[in-house]
């Protein structure tokens, strides 16, 4: 523990982990208390937030769990007034939200496109827009959303709708960049590669599948194997801290070389 983000608030939203296994949002949640922040783990699970505040508080850092749906905006709401309730600011805004549903252009139906956005779009949108008025009186803060290297290019996997929502989402964090810049508002993204999380494991309709997936993913990274949760973490720590003071509207790619 170096303290680089010593006595700062950070709001993480999609926090929760379940078992052993870790997500992007828990590693990074657990890396920032790591380093010194206090840490409001929100998940629309309570009991995944509550077990990311449990690995927090094995390593002595300072966390508690709240439970709010990204859809919703007066859950929203609820969630960024209760954080200024307990710390008085916060300092980082982490967003770490998505899902992926199945459907090319000819499959894909309205329902599924809109639940997509919804949750990997419009969700970034509220809890910025929530969060960006307290860090303008404040005099500053960072947003840190989490993109996808489908955002830049073509998959193979059929996921038109959420490879849309993840580009839109990169304009959104430009466009905040610069709007909020004079007010030391910073907005930056980062774009993941394949990493090998339990999110990743999902798609997957077994376990044996998810093996040959895992497998197939690694082979298409040119360093022969996918990231980490904890890759995506220290990328997201950079972001936060001080270090990072001159840096927005970044697009950080984290991908062993596969959008190369």
């Amino acid at each position: 523990m170096t303290g680089r983000l010593h006595k700062k608030v950070i709001l993480v939203v999609g926090a929760g982990s379940v078992g052993q296994d870790i997500s992007n949002g828990a590693a990074c949640a657990v890396t920032f208390a790591r380093e010194g922040a206090a840490v409001l783990c929100a998940d629309r699970s309570l009991a995944a937030a509550n077990e990311s505040v449990r690995r927090i508080e094995e390593i002595g850092g300072v966390a508690e769990p709240f439970e709010a749906d990204v859809r919703n905006a007066v859950q929203i709401r609820a969630m960024v007034e209760h954080a200024l309730a307990r710390h008085g600011r916060i300092d980082v805004l982490h967003h770490n939200v998505g899902i992926e549903e199945f459907g090319e252009l000819v499959h894909v139906t309205e329902e599924s496109w809109d639940r997509v956005h919804a949750i990997n779009l419009k969700g970034p949108m509220l809890t910025a827009r929530e969060v960006v008025p307290h860090m303008i009186r404040q005099g500053g803060g960072s947003i840190i959303n989490i993109s996808s290297i489908a955002s830049r290019k073509w998959s193979p996997m059929q996921f038109l709708s959420y490879s849309t929502s993840k580009a839109a989402l990169n304009h959104m964090t430009r466009v905040v960049a610069r709007q909020y810049a004079q007010h030391q508002v910073r907005c930056n993204v980062i774009v993941p590669g394949l990493i090998d999380t339990p999110h990743a494991a999902a798609l997957y309709e077994d376990a044996r599948e998810a093996e040959v997936g895992r497998a197939t993913r690694n082979a298409r990274c040119p360093m022969g194997r996918q990231g980490s949760a904890w890759d995506v973490a220290n990328a997201a720590l950079f972001l936060a801290s001080d270090e990072s003071s001159y840096v927005t509207g970044l697009e950080l790619v984290v991908d062993g070389g596969l959008s190369l």
